[in-house]
């Protein structure tokens, strides 16, 4: 059994450490490293993940905070220089809690605790048949930083987002959502096929378009322009699902 891995920490050092580490563990399988717990939040919610490297002090988005959103999407292991933390990351269900300078052989032991854990929930293959497509989970919400809080967006409930400056605004049904997370960042967040960005500032609900007319786009009283760029592969979406 291979764990898909993350690593999160916002000092390129210790990602290099833990890269290192993981590289050296033929069960254990890194499929990204990064500073932005935004970005790392929303692969674990994506649910892909097996195990989460995760530092507690780091900007924008504590350790601790992180793991109270996560919930169990994957199993974690803290990585830390204090030790204050470790009680109340027990009661968050952690798998362990590495102090730093992490030395391998504890990193070994700390991982191979998951590895076995997991292997003996893990179901026989002949038990498990594979699930329809129409059974397969898609996720449904995204998380924003806001100006004083992670704010939870329903994918159902966005109409568009608009790109400005130094911001992007996302429309829902009933509020404006402000964060200053980048488009291209939404682009690769939100689900492919429901959503497509039609301009340099603009990202479209597809099931929200109400009418389309020389190249602009009708949404909730909204015109929204179609750049040239985007042109050609916003109709051939359009025609893909005229022919579904």
């Amino acid at each position: 059994m291979i764990l898909k891995c993350i690593a999160v920490d916002d000092e390129p050092l210790a990602l290099d450490i833990i890269e290192n580490y993981i590289a050296k563990v033929p069960f254990l399988q890194l499929v990204k490293r990064t500073e932005n717990t935004m970005e790392a939040l929303q692969i674990v919610q994506a649910g892909d993940i097996d195990l989460v490297f995760l530092d507690v002090q780091m900007p924008d988005l504590t350790g601790i905070q992180f793991l109270k959103i996560a919930g169990n999407k994957a199993s974690f292991i803290l990585t830390t220089a204090y030790s204050q933390y470790a009680l109340e990351s027990y009661d968050l269900n952690v798998s362990d809690y590495l102090l730093k300078p992490i030395a391998f052989d504890r990193f070994y032991k700390a991982v191979e605790k998951v590895h076995l854990r997991l292997q003996k929930s893990e179901p026989l293959a002949a038990e498990t048949p594979p699930s329809p497509p129409s059974q397969i989970a898609v996720q449904d919400f995204i998380f924003v930083k806001t100006e004083h809080k992670i704010q939870k967006v329903a994918l159902e409930n966005i109409l568009y987002i608009e790109g400005l400056k130094d911001y992007i605004s996302i429309f829902t049904k009933t509020e404006r959502i402000i964060t200053l997370q980048n488009m291209k960042k939404m682009e690769e967040i939100l689900p492919k096929g429901e959503f497509i960005r039609v301009h340099k500032s603009y990202i479209i609900a597809l099931n929200k378009i109400e009418c389309i007319e020389r190249s602009r786009i009708a949404i909730a009283g909204k015109t929204i322009p179609i750049g040239d760029t985007y042109r050609e592969e916003f109709f051939k979406l359009i025609d893909r699902k005229n022919l579904n």
